[in-house]
């Protein structure tokens, strides 16, 4: 019945993949119980280094629909738009598709957040595992490998987001200032850096306060990621600002804020002063385990996420080095995903978006963390990315590193 079904639809819609671009058998062969057509591999982030969880893989029955552009409601599904067969990855990363159709240029789509990528598998054989090379199935580094989501990145003197993404395995192709060609669109803020080095191109970057000027600035991202500053500086952050944030993320925008950026909670719009409680005359951590709490339905596998990544080594323990303390509590309808109940703190929270609306309204996200990237890597004026400021290999990669790339990819999921 499947195979007429999707032979039927060759008939009447063309489909290239499930008709004249694979030559598969759209049926499930006949193979034992024991011995179902699978195919098989591990999702990576394009460093080839850490597991993705929670990503989408399938074989599609024709060519996946374009993903919008900018910020959208991006809702979780019970299946990726017109897959044929699907599953979604564990905290190691692994995945395992059942009843793959069989035979030549079988198509795999790998899918989380925004990145995509099409994996054509010369040959399918029938009642058997087919593995995947896992450099075939990671995340990828650049447009021309797949799609990377349209993000922007304001740099700041007390952070370097700009390099951890380097870390993540994002190539230096893809950072360009704002509306360039590449998918990382970096701005200036305050204290951080503020230029291009001459190798790629030394060009000025656009100050953050232009980014987040208004809502059509930051609607054209699918995230957005704002180093700390060093401080709040209000004085780059009007009203208008703080309006334009709140309504890009309930909009459907994704927003990572760190340290100092709690400004836009604490003086933004209702209701976001209600998501945590701030204070900003608090002692730094230092080095502090934090744990992940069970409450949130997810947290069981990102604690499992981080041993898998190295992060940590005893389940639900993470080793901080240097974390900043400025939340206290969070709203019981935030996730608080690491807290040090010793300290009162809450390193990082997040919630849909609108905040405290119902659950068919949610669309964004936004996530805050207290976690800074390696000592090592400097941003501030003069100092030109990448060549001044990244000074730490792209291999080097601490346990708090590894917290925030997972930061980054949780914002930018589906909502549940």
């Amino acid at each position: 019945m499947r195979s007429k079904i999707l032979l039927a639809l060759c008939a009447v819609l063309a489909l290239h993949v499930a008709c004249g671009g694979s030559t598969a058998d759209k049926g499930v062969p006949g193979c034992p119980a024991s011995s179902p057509t699978t195919v098989s591999g591990v999702v990576h982030a394009p460093n080839g280094t850490l597991p993705v969880f929670d990503a989408w893989v399938y074989v599609p029955a024709s060519a996946p629909p374009a993903l919008p552009e900018g910020a959208a409601c991006r809702r979780c599904g019970g299946s990726p738009p017109g897959a044929v067969v699907w599953t979604r990855t564990d905290p190691t990363g692994s995945f395992r598709l059942v009843d793959v159709p069989s035979g030549t240029n079988v198509p795999v789509v790998v899918e989380i957040g925004g990145w995509r990528r099409v994996v054509t598998v010369p040959s399918v054989v029938a009642c058997a595992d087919n593995p995947l090379q896992a450099e075939a199935t990671r995340l990828p580094r650049s447009s021309a490998e797949g799609r990377i989501p349209r993000l922007a990145l304001s740099t700041g003197g007390g952070g370097a987001l700009e390099c951890l993404l380097r870390k993540f395995g994002i190539a230096d192709s893809e950072f360009t200032t704002a509306g360039g060609a590449g998918r990382v669109h970096l701005y200036a803020g305050s204290g951080g850096t503020d230029r291009f080095d001459a190798a790629h191109g030394g060009s000025a970057l656009a100050p953050s306060a232009a980014l987040w000027s208004d809502r059509a600035s930051l609607d054209a991202y699918e995230t957005v990621l704002l180093s700390c500053e060093g401080s709040q500086h209000p004085e780059t952050k009007p009203a208008s600002a703080l309006k334009a944030m709140l309504d890009h993320v309930d909009g459907g925008g994704r927003l990572l804020a760190s340290h100092w950026h709690n400004y836009w909670l604490q003086a933004g719009p209702p209701p976001w002063p209600a998501v945590a409680t701030f204070d900003n005359n608090l002692p730094d951590l230092g080095a502090v385990d934090a744990e992940v709490p069970s409450t949130p339905p997810r947290s069981a596998s990102l604690a499992q996420w981080l041993i898998e990544a190295g992060a940590s080594v005893t389940l639900g323990k993470v080793p901080l080095a240097a974390a900043k303390h400025t939340v206290t509590s969070v709203a019981a309808s935030a996730d608080a995903w690491l807290t040090i109940a010793a300290r009162q703190a809450v390193p990082w929270f997040s919630f849909a978006a609108p905040f405290g609306g119902a659950a068919a309204q949610r669309c964004g996200r936004l996530t805050f963390t207290d976690l800074h990237g390696g000592a090592g890597d400097v941003s501030a004026p003069g100092l030109a990315f990448p060549s001044a400021g990244c000074t730490t290999g792209l291999a080097s990669l601490s346990p708090e590193e590894k917290v925030l790339l997972l930061e980054f990819l949780e914002t930018g999921r589906c909502v549940e």
